[in-house]
C-alpha cells in the first residue's frame, strides 16, 4: 500500500546532472536517499549492489566517481577472466546514462517518512585495472563497432540513398541513432499457492485471461507500478494481462487468494545502453511493488510446463539525425507504398536470419528458456520472418522468429521485433550481438548493390534457390502459421532444426569447446569481445549443468514421488494397466535397481564427469519420458472417483 508522497521522492539523475555539485545538492535535499550503489553486470547477468552510505560517498565522491569501487573478482561471474589468483575487479560508474534511485518500501526513513532510497549507478567492470569487461562493456563496444562499420559502408555505397526516404547523401547525416525497447512479461502469484496446471491450461486455451480487467491486489500492484514507473520517466505505454492465468478466489477473510496471473508492461524505446539499463530497473521496481502488495513475481521463461511462458520481445530500430535537425528512419524505403524496406532494412533483417544460430546461445542459454520454446505457445522455434501479405498490409504473424513492424501512417515506427528472448535473456549481450549480425547483412546487401525489390526476392527465396547471401537449402520468409500450416518435418527442412537444449545451442560457438572464429561476426574479431563471449559461454554451461544437478533433478524426483497409486480395485484392468505403465516410466526415470542406473542417476554422473554431450543426450531422453509419464498419469487420475 502506498501511504507516502510520491511527489517528494527523487527518482532519476540524468547524464547532465552527474557533476559533483549537482549530485551533492540532490542527495542533500533528499535525505531519504541513504545509500549509493555501483551496479555492474557480470556474465551471468547478475547486478552488483555494493551499498555505500551517502555520508561516505559524499566525502570521497571525487575518488569514487573517478576510480570506482573494488570488488573481489571471485564473487562475480567472470570465468576465464577473473579467478582466485587474478581477482581484482573495479566497478566503474557510467556517466552517460540515467542513474536511478531504488526504494525499499519495507524500510521507512524516520525523519521524512519516505521509503529508504539507494542511488543505483550503472557501471562497467574493469579487470586488473586495465581491461573493461562484462555485459555493459560488450554492448558499448558493439555499438561503437556497428556505427563505425555502418558509416563506412554507407559512404562506400552512395546508391543506397536513392532507396531511403528523407535523406539524399551521407553528408546530410549528423548522427546515427540506434533504438531499442523490450516488452516485459511475468507471472504473479500469492505466496505458497500451488497452481492447478489443468485449470491454467484450460483458461489459456479459452483466452479467459487475455486483456481481461485487472482486479484485486494484482490490479492495485499493477496500477501502483505504472504510476511509479512514470515518475522515473520510463514513459509507460501500457500494462495488461497476458494469456496465462486463472481467476482469483476471495477467501473467508475477504482477501483474494489462489492468485496466478500473467502480466505484461511496455514502455518507450531508448538508445541501446539506456534500454538495457531501463529493463533492469523496471524488473526491480515490479518485484518491489508487487511484494509490497504481498504478491510474488517470477521472471522465469517457463514457470510451469504446459502453460504459456514469459517472453521479452526485443525491438530494434535504426535512424539518423540530419544536419537540418530532422530525424529519419533508415529502415524506411523511399517508395513505402510499393516497398517493405530500404536496402539497409533488408540487409539488417537478413543478417539476423542468416546468423541467428550464433545469436541463439545468448537468447536461450538456460534449461528454462528451452522449456518455453515449444510449438503452440506463441513462442518462436523457427528461423523465419514475416513482412506482410503485401506492401500496404503490415504483418501480424505471431508464429515467426522476427517480424517487421510497420505503420503506414508513421514512418518512424518501422523496426524489427525479435520474439525469442525471455526475461532472463541478457539484454546487453543480445542487443550488442544483434546489431553486429545486422551489420554483416547490411554490408553484404550494400556491397552487392542490391535494390529493395532484389532483396525482397532474396528473403522470399524458395528452398534450393541460390542467393548472394542467404543459404541455398533454407527458406526465410513465410506469411503462414508456422505451427499449423507446416509439419515438423517441413519446418525443420525449410527453416532449420532448432537445438533441443543449452549444449546443442552453444555448439554454434564450437563443437565441444569455444571457437573464436565461430563468434567472429558477433565479436567483430575484437580480443575483448571474444574474451567476454568465451567467459559467457563458460558461465552459462556451468549454470546449465549445476541447475540440472541441484534443481531440475530434485524437482523431477518430487514429481515422480507425487505420481502415487490411487486405485484399490485390482480387477479393473484399465486402471491397473495404466498404473503398470506409470510404474515402469517412473522407475526408468528415477529408480535405482541392481544392475541398472536410472536416467537421473546417469545424468548426475555425466555432470560430475563434465561429459556435457552425454548430459545433453540424457536431458532430451528424460524430457521425452517425463512427457509420456505426464500423459499417462493424467489419463489414470481422470478415471478416479
Amino acid at each position: 500500500m502506498i501511504n507516502f508522497d510520491l511527489n517528494r521522492m527523487l527518482y532519476t539523475l540524468s547524464p547532465n546532472e552527474h557533476d559533483e555539485e549537482t549530485i551533492r545538492s540532490k542527495l542533500e535535499s533528499h535525505p531519504e536517499v541513504r545509500f549509493v550503489s555501483f551496479t555492474g553486470v557480470d556474465m551471468a547477468g547478475h547486478n552488483t549492489d555494493e551499498k555505500i552510505p551517502v555520508r561516505a560517498f559524499l566525502k570521497d565522491m571525487t575518488k569514487l566517481l573517478g576510480e570506482g569501487v573494488q570488488t573481489d573478482g571471485s564473487s562475480v561471474a567472470l570465468p576465464t577472466i577473473a579467478d582466485l589468483s587474478n581477482a581484482r575487479v573495479d566497478i566503474m560508474p557510467d556517466p552517460d546514462v540515467n542513474w536511478y534511485v531504488e526504494y525499499n518500501f519495507d524500510n521507512r526513513d524516520y525523519d521524512t517518512g519516505l521509503p529508504t532510497g539507494t542511488l543505483r549507478i550503472p557501471s562497467f567492470l574493469r579487470h586488473n585495472g586495465e581491461r573493461m569487461v562484462g555485459s555493459r562493456t560488450f554492448l558499448k563496444d558493439s555499438i561503437n563497432r556497428f556505427k563505425a562499420g555502418f558509416a563506412g559502408i554507407l559512404q562506400e555505397n552512395p546508391y543506397v540513398f536513392e532507396h531511403i526516404g528523407g535523406v539524399n547523401s551521407y553528408e546530410d547525416i549528423e548522427e546515427l541513432m540506434l533504438t531499442n525497447a523490450t516488452e516485459l512479461e511475468f507471472w504473479v502469484k500469492t505466496p505458497d499457492d500451488r497452481a492447478d496446471r489443468n485449470q491454467l491450461s484450460i483458461a489459456q486455451e479459452l483466452k479467459e485471461q487475455y486483456w481481461k480487467r485487472v482486479t484485486g491486489p494484482v490490479g492495485t500492484a499493477m496500477e501502483q507500478t505504472l504510476e511509479i514507473l512514470d515518475h522515473y520517466g520510463f514513459e509507460v505505454e501500457m500494462g495488461h494481462k497476458e494469456v496465462g492465468g486463472v481467476k482469483a478466489k476471495m477467501g473467508n477473510s475477504g482477501n483474494f487468494d489462489h492468485i496466478m496471473e500473467q502480466l505484461e508492461i511496455d514502455w518507450k524505446y531508448a538508445d541501446p545502453m539506456q534500454a538495457a539499463d531501463n529493463e533492469s530497473q523496471v524488473k526491480n521496481i515490479v518485484r518491489d511493488v508487487f511484494r509490497m502488495n504481498n504478491l510474488e513475481v517470477t521472471f522465469r521463461a517457463k514457470p510451469m510446463i504446459g502453460v504459456a511462458g514469459s517472453g521479452e520481445h526485443t525491438h530494434f530500430g535504426l535512424a539518423a539525425k540530419l544536419k537540418d535537425g530532422s530525424v529519419i528512419n533508415l529502415f524506411e524505403p523511399s517508395d513505402r507504398e510499393n516497398e517493405f524496406m530500404s536496402p539497409v532494412g533488408f540487409g539488417a533483417l537478413m543478417g539476423i536470419l542468416r546468423n541467428y544460430e550464433k545469436l541463439n546461445p545468448i537468447v536461450s542459454p538456460t534449461h528454462d528458456a528451452f522449456q518455453r520454446l515449444k510449438p503452440g505457445y506463441e513462442a518462436p522455434i523457427c528461423i523465419v520472418t514475416s513482412l506482410g501479405v503485401d506492401h500496404r498490409t503490415p504483418s501480424r504473424n505471431r508464429t515467426i522468429l522476427i517480424g517487421l513492424v510497420r505503420d503506414l501512417k508513421n514512418p518512424m515506427s518501422t523496426r524489427f521485433e525479435l520474439r525469442s528472448p525471455n526475461p532472463h535473456t541478457n539484454s546487453y549481450l543480445i542487443i550488442g550481438a544483434a546489431y553486429m549480425v545486422m551489420l554483416d547483412g547490411i554490408c553484404a546487401a550494400l556491397s552487392a548493390g542490391k535494390t529493395p525489390a532484389e532483396l525482397e526476392a532474396s528473403i522470399s527465396k524458395r528452398y534450393g534457390e541460390e542467393d548472394f547471401y542467404l543459404d541455398t537449402n533454407r527458406e526465410y520468409r513465410s506469411e503462414r502459421n508456422i505451427y499449423t500450416d507446416y509439419t515438423r518435418e517441413e519446418r525443420e527442412k525449410l527453416f532449420g532444426q532448432p537445438p533441443a537444449n543449452v549444449w546443442q545451442c552453444f555448439s554454434a560457438w564450437g563443437s565441444g569447446c569455444f571457437d573464436p572464429e565461430a563468434v567472429s561476426i558477433i565479436s567483430g574479431g575484437d580480443e575483448t569481445g571474444t574474451m567476454i563471449l568465451r567467459s559467457y559461454r563458460e558461465q552459462m554451461i556451468l549454470k546449465w549443468s549445476m541447475e540440472y544437478h541441484d534443481r531440475y533433478i530434485e524437482n523431477t524426483m518430487d514429481y515422480l514421488r507425487g505420481c502415487v497409486k490411487l486405485h484399490d480395485d485390482e480387477t479393473n484392468e484399465y486402471d491397473s494397466g495404466n498404473w503398470r505403465e506409470i510404474v515402469e516410466l517412473r522407475d526408468l526415470i528415477g529408480k535405482e535397481l541392481n544392475g541398472r542406473a536410472s536416467l537421473l542417476m546417469q545424468a548426475r554422473k555425466a555432470i560430475e564427469a563434465e561429459d556435457f554431450g552425454e548430459l545433453s543426450r540424457l536431458e532430451i531422453l528424460i524430457e521425452e519420458k517425463l512427457e509420456d509419464l505426464r500423459m499417462v498419469y493424467n489419463k489414470y487420475r481422470r478415471n478416479m472417483f
